[in-house]
């Protein structure tokens, strides 16, 4: 985020550049940051410029591959396997809506893959990226519609005399 660097944790398969459904890895590529969704019993409203949304009882996230409401949000109950958003751990308290797989959306191809609160021992997600309370305040403060999360191939190391993509782009 310009100068400003995170610890994050990831998937605990690592990183992908071909994500499966359940394979534990994080995808690789640039995601936008579609939607804040919060627990207001447990945190303030998150400060954003991103759209937010009070998390329900009834909100969940189908993660069944074939389902016509495959890697998008459904009412619980919900018939197929799928992902319960307001969760009993805090890992959800304040989650946000990735675009990966989302436009194209691909069966198959990885669901429910958001940026998320880090468990306190900061442990593996299942493919998401995760932040701890007070990173993800931060960063959340400093996006807007355009901000893209990047995760880039393992081993990728950028210098800190090298230009940006876009600017590299431009010459």
């Amino acid at each position: 985020m310009g100068g400003l660097r995170f610890p994050c944790v990831l998937g605990k398969s690592g990183r992908s550049h071909l994500k499966k459904e359940g394979d534990g890895s994080t995808p690789v590529g640039r995601w936008r940051l579609l939607q804040i969704m919060y627990r207001p019993d447990r945190v303030l409203r998150p400060v954003s410029a991103l759209a937010k949304q009070v998390l329900t009882a009834s909100d969940g996230w189908c993660d069944q591959a074939g389902d016509r409401n495959y890697n998008r949000p459904v009412r619980l109950p919900y018939p197929t396997s799928h992902e319960v958003m307001r969760r009993a751990d805090h890992l959800y308290d304040v989650v946000v809506i990735l675009s990966h797989n989302q436009r194209p959306r691909s069966q198959g191809r990885g669901s429910a893959v958001f940026l998320h609160l880090a468990n306190p021992a900061n442990a593996p997600t299942a493919g998401c990226v995760a932040l701890s309370q007070r990173d993800m305040a931060t960063v959340l403060a400093r996006c807007g519609k355009s901000t893209q999360l990047v995760v880039e191939p393992a081993g990728y190391r950028k210098s800190p005399n090298q230009p940006s993509r876009k600017s590299r782009r431009r010459r």
